[in-house]
């Protein structure tokens, strides 16, 4: 249900919250080549992502990128909605204009509920959520 973008950035935000700090800021091209994004692309979501305040950055010799505490409250899925646009999660699965519960194309009750929860689990997990279960070892960040 993410796209290649989606799932870059959101990979980047995990990457930087886990192993960034003001102190400690991160060039692209080394998060690039941790995580295996090509760094042009990721140079791109990077941009995006600082325009929107859900990463910080300073430019200059000791400059880089990095998650302040306020980056870390974001939401999956505000990351996800500047990325892919408001309706991506939320559109039919077929592309149809008029797709919804009271008209529902043909998979609509295949991925409907599913996808609602998706969308509500997206919506209510920060960034700082993430971390956390990196941290207590629930989860792990295959970097």
């Amino acid at each position: 249900m993410l796209s290649n973008s989606s799932k870059y950035a959101l990979t980047a935000v995990l990457y930087l919250a886990v192993n960034s700090s003001f102190e400690h800021k991160i060039l692209a091209k080394d998060i690039s080549k941790e995580t295996q994004i090509p760094q042009a692309y990721l140079s791109k979501l990077m941009q995006e992502l600082t325009r929107h305040n859900f990463i910080s950055s300073v430019r200059g010799p000791n400059g880089g990128f990095y998650l302040n505490e306020e980056n870390r409250e974001v939401s999956l899925l505000e990351i996800v909605n500047i990325i892919d646009g408001d309706n991506r999660l939320t559109s039919c699965m077929l592309g149809l204009h008029s797709c919804d519960s009271d008209h529902p194309c043909p998979v609509h009750h295949l991925v409907g509920d599913t996808k609602t929860k998706f969308v509500e689990n997206l919506k209510k997990t920060t960034v700082q959520d993430l971390v956390a279960d990196i941290k207590m070892g629930k989860s792990f960040l295959g970097i």
